[in-house]
């Protein structure tokens, strides 16, 4: 039940200003800030999502156009977006079904790789790919609908912490009064820096070229990634009808150099690199999108709620941390932000606001642990197959066969990976 009261105006010499009261107010227009706004707001909660550009819906993708920006969603994820009423809504034709991963070592042998299969691991798929514009243009469409959350296109310039809640001054000059904010405006967070909540931030001097291909060989519902020397990653990723999405992560000087490639340019690329085995296994790859790239780096917020004196504003996806996409789990750690929050805050005791620091402590302690393992290994990961010594080959190669040979170690990983969350 909503603990919000009604707006109040207060009398200034000067004008009337208009006090919005709600009990949650969501900052931060991307992905997990919609899915938490909605999933707030199904709780009953009185909820205002704000952010620039809100008023201006994403549009359904195109038959034959693919967004630029493609994502990996868990089986977690899944069950989210299945509890927030999202995933039936979506159009599957769209969805791809990842069913096997493959992962290749830079030495181009056949024992330097791991095959990780949903069959072996008794689950349906080990992941979807899918559009972040296709997600977006659902979510927006059922906030339509939810008469308990208010969209509102402004930006928030200040924002005042007290006993009782939270204040947000916004650009046009409203206010918003809020028991609970939570923080989901991206890396960069504001109000993460206003609350005075430090980051340790790491530059991977990396960045990531991403583009959509056709391929003339059918890619098995595979998802394939190869260690190159030198550190680089390419990662295919599958999408219907014979396409695939490319992330290569890749040093500044590369990635400048990749968006100057034309289509013979990329063919020869693709033939030089992993020994001809990406062409080998995916066949002429055809550009269908134009390619864009953005850098990489680690982010970990030292805490996921603040401030530290009097804690009123939780952090949540981007906000909170920033990953490597080797693993392909950014999207998802932030969307498990999401869903522990909403089941904190649905199984919350009758007495407690949704800003009680009991709540905001178990909601940090629950995320810091499961982010802090998967940014960990993630980080080392990446800087193992950057190594460049014969020792560092020779140990990370020896351990994806390793890995690869290991039943138990290999159901682990996809464990972890699948995020599965209890909505109970």
């Amino acid at each position: 039940m909503s603990n919000a009261n009604q707006n109040i105006s207060l009398k200034t010499s000067a004008n009337l200003t208009q006090i919005r009261i709600v009990d949650v107010a969501v900052v931060g227009g991307g992905i997990a800030g919609k899915a938490c706004a909605l999933g707030l707001a199904q709780l009953g909660l009185q909820t205002v999502h704000i952010a620039p550009d809100l008023n201006e819906f994403t549009p359904a993708p195109l038959c034959d156009q693919w967004g630029q920006r493609i994502y990996a969603f868990s089986p977690g994820t899944q069950q989210l977006l299945a509890h927030l009423q999202i995933w039936d809504a979506l159009d599957q034709t769209r969805m791809q079904p990842v069913r096997d991963m493959r992962i290749f070592g830079d030495r181009g042998e056949q024992n330097d790789q791991l095959h990780l299969s949903a069959f072996e691991a008794g689950t349906p798929q080990l992941a979807w790919i899918g559009e972040s514009n296709l997600i977006e243009h659902t979510l927006d469409q059922a906030s339509r609908f939810q008469n308990k959350l208010d969209r509102i296109s402004d930006a928030v310039e200040k924002v005042t912490v007290d006993a009782n809640g939270v204040t947000l001054q916004l650009q046009t000059g409203d206010t918003i009064r809020a028991l609970l904010v939570v923080a989901a405006d991206g890396a960069n967070s504001p109000i993460r820096s206003e609350l005075g909540i430090l980051a340790s931030v790491e530059s991977y001097s990396q960045s990531a070229v991403v583009a959509n291909w056709l391929c003339t060989h059918v890619h098995l519902e595979t998802a394939y990634q190869w260690f190159l020397p030198g550190g680089d990653i390419v990662a295919m990723l599958p999408l219907p009808n014979k396409q695939v999405s490319m992330v290569w992560s890749t040093s500044p000087e590369n990635a400048t150099e990749l968006l100057k490639l034309d289509q013979a340019g990329w063919s020869d690329k693709f033939f030089a690199i992993a020994g001809g085995k990406i062409t080998h296994q995916l066949g002429v790859l055809t550009l269908n999108s134009a390619p864009a790239a953005f850098p990489l780096r680690k982010i970990r917020a030292e805490r996921f709620i603040g401030p530290e004196h009097n804690p009123k504003v939780a952090l949540i996806g981007d906000a909170a941390h920033v990953m490597h996409p080797l693993a392909g789990q950014g999207l998802n750690l932030g969307l498990r932000d999401v869903a522990t929050l909403l089941n904190i805050l649905g199984k919350r005791e009758s007495f407690r606001l949704p800003n009680d620091l009991v709540l905001l402590r178990r909601y940090e302690r629950q995320r810091q642990g499961d982010t802090s393992a998967l940014l960990w290994v993630t980080d080392k990961l990446k800087k193992l197959f950057s190594g460049t010594t014969g020792t560092e080959r020779q140990l990370r190669n020896w351990g994806l066969g390793l890995v690869n040979r290991s039943h138990f170690i290999k159901q682990r990983l996809i464990e972890r990976a699948l995020g599965e969350v209890d909505f109970e």
